[in-house]
């Protein structure tokens, strides 16, 4: 099944990017790569309960189990040891990542209370974006009575583009509401 957001992006996007960038080749154009999204849990982590509780969120989210990341080295000032579990992340590419690019355009954004759009200044100098969620209850599959604790992620949306202006003008064909 093609997404819809994918079908958005060759159908209306690649002819707006093609006249405003001046590309000929239309394996030049900025497309979206993947989708990191990231969970930290710091020394909570330790807790076997909220460690599954925040691989099961991922996964009814994104569709797609997380891996565990752990440290690579002791830091004894943070009380951290080597290969100590400290979070969880999940990289979503294809299909995946255009169903959750759409969910979270669509569903996830809009419901975010007094939401006035995005900020353009997460922007690296690439033309990647990242932004932050600062909790989980905004996504439909998530159940108020399920939750124990608000914690939020980091999702990284990771692009071909060059520079900063190609990568805001391809999220914003997708339809991205940046404030801007």
């Amino acid at each position: 099944m093609v997404q819809r957001l994918k079908t958005l992006y060759i159908e209306q996007a690649v002819p707006i990017l093609t006249k405003e960038l001046n590309y000929t080749n239309s394996h030049q154009l900025p497309k979206v790569e993947k989708i990191q999204i990231n969970r930290c849990l710091g020394l909570s982590a330790n807790n076997t309960n909220i460690l599954k509780k925040s691989i099961q969120e991922l996964t009814v989210i994104t569709g797609q189990k997380p891996i565990i990341t752990k440290s690579k080295k002791a830091i004894a000032g943070f009380k951290i040891r080597e290969k100590m579990e400290l979070g969880v992340t999940v990289t979503l590419r294809g299909e995946k990542m255009y169903a959750f690019l759409d969910k979270l355009i669509n569903l996830t954004l809009p419901q975010i209370r007094d939401f006035r759009g995005l900020s353009s200044k997460s922007f690296d100098k690439y033309g990647n974006y990242n932004l932050g969620l600062v909790e989980q209850l905004i996504f439909p599959e998530i159940e108020y009575d399920d939750i124990d604790q608000m914690r939020g992620f980091d999702i990284n949306i990771v692009t071909t583009a060059k520079n900063k202006i190609e990568g805001k003008m391809l999220l914003k064909t997708l339809g991205f509401p940046f404030n801007d």
